[in-house]
């Protein structure tokens, strides 16, 4: 493994592999080797990642979807790895978040509760804090926007009917969903998620724009008010 790159054989050369067999064919330690470009004194490309992947799953990170967990200070431990590298690869942790979500996009629908769970999946799930946000449409139930209202604690954060809607009015929507994370991956909602759509919604109502859905947000997995009977609970 700390061999030059140059010396190994031609199969065994992360560029040369990609070249000839596609990237696909790339394990996690050759993909992050082909970032790195070079390893460090006595230690090839190959290593250094190796070296990096480890250090993942000893901070209980989960492989390569540690380069979003994992901050700039902490990767700048491992012997190799500078500011210019460390950077490289919270970059590419970063990148990969927004090809998931441009990628989910086109399938973007206001009434589908799971295509608004698979746009902000890769955003929310991998956050230690709770985000709310909340996306708004016009009359035609087209797109128009969203906006992060607040990030809180691990265990909880607070956002008031009159963030929601000075936010709302100002992209003149006609309707909005309520989206926040659970850190715990567990997206069941909390009686406190239950109260804050049931005051959220009655707002709404007064002031003609409409609370369509609720949608928690956890690991891989999602909750939706509208989708379970909460709705008629909050709302009913």
């Amino acid at each position: 493994m700390n061999h030059i790159i140059k010396n190994l054989p031609e199969e065994q050369r992360p560029y040369e592999k990609c070249f000839k067999q596609g990237e696909n064919t790339l394990s996690d330690c050759e993909l992050l080797a082909v970032i790195l470009r070079s390893g460090t004194q006595g230690k090839n490309s190959l290593a250094l990642a190796q070296e990096i992947l480890h250090f993942m799953e000893d901070s209980a990170y989960c492989g390569l979807t540690g380069l979003i967990h994992v901050s700039l200070q902490d990767l700048m431990r491992i012997h190799g790895i500078g500011q210019v590298k460390a950077v490289q690869l919270k970059c590419i942790g970063e990148l990969s978040r927004r090809i998931a979500r441009t990628a989910a996009r086109p399938q973007l629908v206001m009434n589908d509760p799971s295509s608004i769970a698979a746009y902000y999946m890769e955003q929310l799930r991998h956050e230690e804090q709770e985000l709310v946000l909340c996306m708004m449409s016009d009359v035609k139930g087209h797109f128009l926007g969203d906006k992060v209202l607040t990030r809180g604690t691990v265990t909880g954060s607070l956002v008031t009917p009159r963030e929601i809607y000075l936010e709302a009015l100002r992209y003149h929507a006609v309707s909005l969903i309520l989206i926040h994370n659970h850190p715990s991956g567990d997206p069941t909602p909390s009686q406190e998620d239950m109260e804050i759509t049931a005051r959220i919604y009655q707002a709404g109502e007064l002031l003609g724009i409409h609370l369509l859905d609720h949608i928690v947000i956890g690991d891989q997995r999602y909750c939706s008010f509208r989708e379970t009977g909460l709705w008629d609970e909050c709302t009913g």
